[in-house]
C-alpha cells in the first residue's frame, strides 16, 4: 500500500473509528451526525474508483 500524505492507508479506518470513539464519549449527541458523514465518506470513497472508470 503507497501511503497518502504520510497515513498509510490501511491506518485510516481504524483511526477514525477510534476518534469518533473518543468523541461519541465526550459528546453522546453528535453521535448521528459522526455516523452519517462516516458512511458517506466511505460510500463516496468506495464508489469513487467506479465513477472514475465509467467518466473515462
Amino acid at each position: 500500500m503507497h501511503p497518502i500524505l504520510g497515513v498509510n492507508v490501511v491506518m485510516i479506518q481504524p483511526l477514525i473509528a477510534l476518534i469518533f470513539g473518543i468523541l461519541i464519549l465526550f459528546a453522546p449527541r453528535f453521535l448521528n451526525y459522526l455516523i452519517a458523514f462516516y458512511l458517506i465518506i466511505v460510500g463516496v470513497i468506495g464508489l469513487w474508483p467506479h465513477l472514475l472508470g465509467a467518466a473515462i
